[in-house]
């Protein structure tokens, strides 16, 4: 019997050392494998996607029709809407003939009735902190700087700081036709009204039963 459990042990030993062997020889070929062919996951991108040349995809033919200008910030180039060709009382100077300090007063509201400032507060901004008194046709930035209206995310990206890294990379705005390139962005103004910037509260189009038994 003791002989018989010492075989059965050494047995048991032998099996057990081989089965270590084979799962060491195992993983040992196995991890050699994977970390010199993907050593990290920025390899295998580059391994899995070396055949990739791009797609065929694109928004041309959405974009044609529309009058768009390049543009190029921050490493990302664009394109946007041309702004100045759509402003009907562009270019200012048509109608503003005279220093701005000389019209200011009652008549002013006769160029501009229907423009209200809802923009900060009036001890931090009125008209003359984003438009140039001494040069109309232009824009200014809060150090005197002119901007052209073509360009007049570079006005609210003085305050709008973090809303202008995300519309650079895309993040944030709208897109003019599909996603496939080249890229369209809509600009600030294209969607924010300058001088109301605030998008008004709505309710769903589908109202919630609060609203409905308001409504009764």
């Amino acid at each position: 019997m003791k002989i018989r459990k010492s075989i059965h042990k050494d047995y048991l030993k032998n099996v057990s050392k081989f089965v270590g062997v084979v799962l060491v020889v195992l993983s040992i070929f196995s991890c050699k494998h994977h970390e010199e062919e993907y050593h990290k996951v920025t390899d295998k991108i580059k391994e899995l996607s070396k055949d990739y040349h791009g797609t065929s995809i694109t928004s041309n033919k959405f974009l044609e029709e529309m009058n768009l200008m390049e543009i190029s910030e921050g490493g990302h180039t664009f394109l946007i809407p041309e702004r100045k060709s759509q402003i009907k009382s562009y270019a200012c100077t048509e109608c503003h003939t005279d220093d701005l300090n000389k019209i200011k007063g009652k008549d002013a509201k006769k160029g501009h009735w229907n423009i209200t400032l809802k923009h900060a507060n009036e001890e931090t901004m009125n008209c003359l902190t984003c438009h140039n008194g001494d040069a109309m046709d232009d824009l200014k930035s809060l150090t005197g700087k002119k901007i052209d209206f073509n360009n007049s995310y570079n006005l609210c990206s003085q305050c709008h700081t973090k809303q202008f890294e995300d519309w650079k990379g895309g993040a944030h705005g709208k897109k003019i036709a599909s996603w496939a390139p080249p890229r369209a962005s809509m600009t600030c103004v294209n969607c924010h009204n300058p001088h109301s910037p605030s998008f008004e509260s709505r309710w769903p189009a589908k109202y919630n039963t609060q609203k409905i038994q308001e409504r009764k």
